[in-house]
């Protein structure tokens, strides 16, 4: 049970109303995420303003950013974030065997270079407190400023998300149970 409530699906609060139809027409299922949230409507706006661009918007390729957002979601141990990003992942165009393959990525073939320094960094902002300058310098052959702002800022931002979802006590919704994170070994 979340630690605040879960509002309905269709809110009575217009300013609330207006945020759920916007999710919906981008084709998304308002997710118990966004219906926590929703509790601070202004907020929420906040929320979705700064993390559809950081998904939808940057230029670095999706599906490095995705990878970078499941190996945090491992990391972490956060089902929500892991499972709701699986299907992201994979439509983004990253295969399945990597997705398998991202508990042992620094040992897995399946990984190029510029994967594995974005997979470094996704560890290390996770564990925290932050990327170290080697990791930095690893992303420097295949980003500009611009591309490693992004990744930090993603990898970062999903810390933060992470976070929310175990503060607030989300549990996944059942179209997504299938999907919840492998037991650790």
């Amino acid at each position: 049970m979340p630690a605040v409530p879960m509002l309905p699906a269709e809110p009575d609060d217009p300013a609330l109303q207006a945020i759920f139809a916007e999710v919906r027409a981008r084709g998304i299922d308002v997710p118990a995420l966004y219906r926590v949230m929703g509790n601070a409507p202004k907020m929420l706006r906040a929320w979705i303003d700064f993390a559809w661009p950081l998904r939808l918007d940057a230029a670095t390729p999706r599906d490095l950013r995705e990878l970078l957002i499941l190996r945090g979601a491992q990391v972490g141990g956060v089902d929500y974030e892991w499972a709701h990003h699986i299907p992201m992942a994979l439509a983004a165009g990253v295969p399945q065997a990597k997705i398998d393959a991202l508990a042992n990525w620094a040992d897995s073939a399946l990984f190029d270079a510029r994967e594995r320094a974005v997979l470094r960094l996704a560890e290390e902002v996770t564990r925290g407190p932050g990327a170290s300058p080697e990791a930095l310098a690893a992303l420097a052959p295949y980003f500009d400023h611009a591309g490693v702002v992004e990744l930090v800022l993603t990898a970062s931002f999903y810390v933060c998300v992470s976070r929310f979802l175990m503060s607030m006590r989300l549990e996944l919704e059942p179209d997504y149970e299938h999907l919840r994170l492998p037991a650790r070994r």
